[in-house]
């Protein structure tokens, strides 16, 4: 065994090995029970899997490591380790509930002190580390989208241990808790119908479900309940993990043979819902994640563009890759449905009438950054709604912000907004002045007649209210169990009610808006990762790559590697920030900036084909991509390099 290190063109091999660190944390789940160890998986071939709940990438690589672990169930153990990015997350309650959501099917350490995390040197969510049957550390990767080369890479163990004797076969520790009952599980979206009825995304079940007006009368369902993709009638039609639902307006509906466009958020795909005849239809999405396919972007766009990677998305709706659509939305002033593709961060708009799909606002790096439609950053955007304006309210989850695109008469984005949310790692619970104001991973928007916005402040189990007027924040509703949505419920006598999706629940229930609205203030966080320690003045930043097995770098329109480095707040980075090929920089961190965060995105093109040797023409293709916020702080004795791992293998 050796260790490697690879810059992007050279790899540098040393003969030191690294033992796998103690797996440490307060309770395993999915055990039966048992606590575990280390040494419990020896004999096995390991996969770390460093993840938060909150993460669409982690949620990525839950259903890339699936079937991996279905074809090497005898030798291969995924081991995931909870490491908690917002504070909702360290409670055992909330993981617990969404272990069972996702359906996880192999142990899991809850890691709420990042005690494991920080031994394996874990910097980004998701983190995968490759530990081989004798307890040592073979492959450090980040991001998603490492399937292939995990399998070369666990082909190539499973005969080395075979032959050293080393490899022990049989069933893992895994143990499959109890099923859930109920008509309900873990829904996620909800709609009104025109007779006073809901559609529902009934997530955990894989269907959509017509609930009565009473909110516990199932009328009907779509889809077999099986996870799956499958077109056709309401008992065969197949859905996994669906969330948002948007109704077409009825001259639409009736030219197009769909009401409902619905977004498959684990199928990649936008479906049509024919509430008269309960037909499921395709719309868009090839079932192919987005953003893995690098060559197939490259021959979209040409070698130069490279922002149009993540923008163009060609003529061909169902030969288009989307990346978990989370949420839909019907805008007349632009007659299309917009998306909120929380797996790319950026709003998508789909055409109904030509079929076409194009980048509505975002760059598709992660962050907040406002201004025009092609500059602007969103992270995780995960709820939509429309206000009297016919602007665009977006909960942007994973910076715990409110965001809003402005539109201009022709219906395109004139502006995007952010109405509360400070960054990716700023959260919190405080109402007051909307600059000061602190959300915790909202996942649903609504807009209130008095023009306010109501916003489902999912970790916090509330409803909160930005009032754009005064731009301050107050506070509707608290006690909710993981609020994913909210609606204005006009559909019961009286003055209108505000109608929750309580996830957690497994429920939807009804909210009076109360006459006058709380001011609450539990303060301002931030995410509690470990601070690097960094001296000010030159700083060397090396991101390691190395091409699975059977890939070579992809070099045929000069260098496949890239690396973009801003900071937070942007005085910290004195020289070395933006854009350009390679995946070592030099950085000048200012002296004066005692702390703050260093955001890097690295990415890497990488085609099937052996090192040495040509592409060949019609190889398959894959893009590497993984963004990092790292939070630094000055320090005399700190560090003055920085080394990541997009790819990292020590074998």
């Amino acid at each position: 065994m050796t260790a490697s290190t690879n810059t992007g063109t050279e790899s540098v091999r040393t003969s030191y090995k690294v033992r796998a660190s103690e797996l440490v944390g307060r309770n395993w789940l999915n055990t039966g029970g048992k606590q575990l160890s280390l040494e419990d998986f020896r004999g096995k071939i390991t996969i770390l899997d460093f993840w938060t709940f909150c993460c669409i990438n982690c949620l990525h690589v839950l259903d890339e490591l699936r079937p991996l672990e279905a074809k090497y169930s005898d030798v291969l153990v995924t081991v995931g380790v909870h490491s908690p990015k917002f504070e909702y997350e360290a409670d055992p309650v909330a993981l617990a509930a969404a272990v069972e959501r996702y359906e996880i099917q192999h142990p899991v350490l809850d890691d709420p002190e990042l005690v494991t995390w920080q031994a394996y040197a874990a910097r980004a969510w998701p983190t995968l580390v490759v530990v081989d049957p004798e307890g040592y550390i073979v492959a450090h990767l980040s991001g998603e989208g490492h399937a292939s080369g995990l399998e070369s890479l666990v082909e190539e163990l499973i005969a080395e241990h075979d032959a050293k004797g080393t490899l022990h076969r049989g069933t893992g520790p895994y143990v499959a808790p109890p099923a859930r009952e109920g008509d309900l599980r873990f829904p996620g979206k909800a709609v009104a119908l025109e007779n006073g009825n809901f559609l529902v995304g009934d997530s955990g079940h894989h269907r959509i479900v017509e609930l009565g007006n009473d909110l516990s009368t199932v009328v009907r369902t779509f889809g077999s309940g099986t996870k799956g993709f499958a077109d056709g009638d309401a008992d065969t039609a197949q859905f996994n993990e669906p969330q948002g639902l948007a109704l077409l307006p009825a001259d639409r509906a009736a030219a197009l043979g769909y009401h409902a466009v619905i977004a498959d958020t684990v199928n990649h795909r936008l479906r049509g819902l024919n509430l008269d005849t309960g037909v499921v239809t395709t719309l868009a999405g090839n079932g192919i994640q987005r953003l893995l396919d690098a060559e197939q972007a490259r021959s979209e766009v040409g070698e130069d563009n490279e922002e149009a990677w993540l923008s163009d998305l060609g003529n061909d709706p169902l030969n288009t890759s989307l990346s978990s659509p989370w949420d839909v939305l019907w805008s007349p002033k632009t007659d299309s449905v917009i998306i909120a593709m929380a797996g790319t961060h950026q709003i998508f708009a789909f055409n109904p009438q030509t079929s076409a799909l194009s980048v509505f606002a975002g760059t598709g790096l992660e962050g907040l950054t406002d201004g025009a439609a092609s500059e602007s950053w969103f992270a995780q955007s995960s709820g939509l709604a429309l206000d009297k304006a016919e602007n665009i309210w977006v909960a942007d989850s994973e910076t715990s912000a409110l965001r809003r695109l402005v539109l201009a008469e022709d219906g395109s984005v004139a502006n995007v907004e952010t109405a509360i949310g400070a960054g990716l790692f700023d959260f919190g619970f405080r109402d007051g002045a909307a600059d000061a104001a602190r959300l915790q991973h909202p996942l649903g928007v609504a807009a209130l007649p008095d023009g306010s916005i109501a916003i489902a402040d999912t970790y916090n189990g509330a409803v909160r209210r930005y009032d754009p007027a005064t731009a301050t924040v107050s506070t509707l509703a608290r006690g909710l169990n993981e609020p994913a949505d909210v609606q204005l419920d006009t559909s019961v006598d009286g003055e209108p009610v505000l109608l929750v999706v309580e996830t957690n629940s497994h429920q939807l229930v009804r909210l009076p808006l109360p006459a006058e609205a709380l001011v609450v203030d539990e303060g301002a966080s931030q995410t509690q990762r470990p601070k690097t320690k960094v001296t000010a003045g030159e700083h060397a930043l090396t991101v390691r790559f190395s091409a699975p097995k059977g890939q070579k770098l992809d070099d045929r329109w000069g260098d496949p590697t890239q690396l973009k480095i801003s900071s937070s707040p942007e005085e910290l980075l004195l020289s070395g920030g933006g854009t350009s090929t390679g995946l070592t920089r030099t950085l000048e961190l200012n002296p004066e900036v005692l702390e703050g965060v260093l955001h890097i995105t690295a990415r890497a093109a990488a085609c099937d084909g052996e090192p040495g040797g040509e592409i060949p023409m019609h190889a398959a293709c894959h893009l590497y991509q993984q963004d990092w916020g790292i939070p630094v702080v000055l320090d005399a004795e700190g560090e003055s390099e920085l080394v990541l791992d997009l790819r990292g293998l020590d074998t």
